[in-house]
């Protein structure tokens, strides 16, 4: 019996997908469960496996757009499991052996060394000194190796000129996932009035709090107390506070929602994916670090589902991890704001009248001006430097060992 396989749906709104990769070969014998492509939708990059045992014949190519329910695969269940080395291999073995190439013409004898040889002529010996070239920056094809006017002329690149360095390139098909993030992108600038506010942070109070109770947190939790953690509990107060923040354009609608669904763009194989939180306003400080670590490694492993990528209110996205100063991030859509996060750097600030070096974070938070305004903008980004500069009475209420469950 022959088995025809078909795209299954991968979610919601997705109606085709592209073959990432073929994890078998057309004749494989593939057992029942077995991946044997990636796919890619315009969300994620999702494993097919094999809907039963046999004989696999490949009917699509890498780089082919198949539409959800074609076939993209024959299994010929009737076919037994080859023992030992498959017929493939021992095809190969049995390969004639490539021919012999010719040898080699013998390299024509070098050009006699003489006393002439690397010397310029009285013409090329100017032109070199206009251009700030020595002799032996250049090969002679005169008599002897001398250098001649032309060789000089020629060895000297006129400006735009290419001078001989490596000019290769190369051509790659973009995936599925990384155009549907171009294009939606692209409709951010287009369709929004997307406008970013900036504000910086004091990461003292955080930096004395992790070296105080990371080792506890992480022997008790086993997961490490990171920035993240904190960053989600001071977004989803702010949202709170500003429920504008918290909300999205449907048409001539305006969706608000009573929930903190958090969007943590994470950096996978495939591009950037952007995992949710759900319901991050009832996470503890375990509970968050928790579900940002599962998430992260499912998304780096490509084992993320769509559904874990879609529904988010609100984005947070760390450019500081790769070094990032200061960067206007892009909202994802259909939200209407996402905060930025950037590098830790000493600097110089005021306190009480007095120059302190201290650990600062600029922050940045996009937003979509057509419903939030200026006032919501600003202080929801104020609410956040508020509740990272004073952590154990913003997030903690005052007892940090409770908020951190040791």
């Amino acid at each position: 019996m022959v088995l025809e396989m078909k795209v299954p749906s991968p979610g919601e709104s997705i109606t085709e997908v592209e073959i990432a990769e073929w994890l078998v070969e057309d004749g494989d014998y593939v057992e029942k469960d077995q991946a044997i492509a990636e796919v890619d939708s315009d969300k994620a990059t999702l494993e097919l496996p094999a809907e039963a045992s046999g004989i696999i014949t490949l009917k699509a190519e890498v780089g082919d757009a198949v539409a959800v329910g074609e076939v993209v695969c024959l299994i010929d269940t009737s076919a037994a499991k080859p023992e030992g080395a498959s017929a493939k291999t021992e095809e190969k073995s049995e390969a004639p052996a490539p021919e012999a190439k010719p040898a080699k013409a013998e390299a024509p004898a070098p050009a006699k060394e003489t006393y002439a040889s690397g010397a310029a002529s009285p013409a090329a010996k100017k032109i070199l000194a206009e251009k700030g070239m020595e002799t032996n920056q250049v090969k002679g094809t005169g008599k002897d190796g001398r250098i001649t006017k032309e060789d000089a002329v020629k060895a000297v690149p006129s400006m735009g000129t290419p001078s001989g360095g490596a000019r290769g390139e190369s051509r790659s098909k973009l995936s599925m996932l990384r155009r549907k993030v171009a294009e939606r992108l692209v409709s951010v600038k287009n369709e929004t009035a997307m406008l970013t506010t900036f504000n910086e942070v004091d990461m003292s109070p955080i930096f004395e709090l992790r070296n105080q109770y990371k080792d506890q947190f992480k022997a008790k939790h086993g997961v490490g107390l990171g920035f993240m953690s904190f960053f989600t509990k001071a977004v989803t107060r702010a949202l709170e506070l500003y429920p504008a923040v918290n909300s999205m354009i449907d048409e001539k609608e305006m969706i608000s929602f009573d929930y903190c669904d958090i969007s943590i763009a994470v950096s996978g194989p495939k591009g950037l994916m952007v995992p949710v939180v759900r319901n991050a306003e009832n996470l503890s400080f375990r509970g968050v670090e928790a579900e940002i670590k599962r998430l992260a490694i499912r998304a780096r492993e490509g084992e993320i589902t769509v559904d874990e990528m879609t529904g988010g209110t609100f984005t947070i996205t760390n450019g500081g991890v790769f070094g990032s100063m200061l960067s206007t991030p892009i909202i994802n859509p259909p939200q209407s704001a996402i905060l930025g996060m950037h590098n830790i750097v000493e600097r110089p600030v005021a306190v009480n009248g007095k120059v302190e070096i201290r650990p600062v974070m600029y922050v940045a938070l996009s937003y979509d001006h057509r419903i939030i305004d200026g006032r919501e903008s600003v202080g929801f980004l104020v609410a956040v430097k508020e509740a990272l500069e004073n952590p154990a009475e913003l997030l903690m209420n005052y007892d940090v060992k409770k908020a951190l469950e040791l």
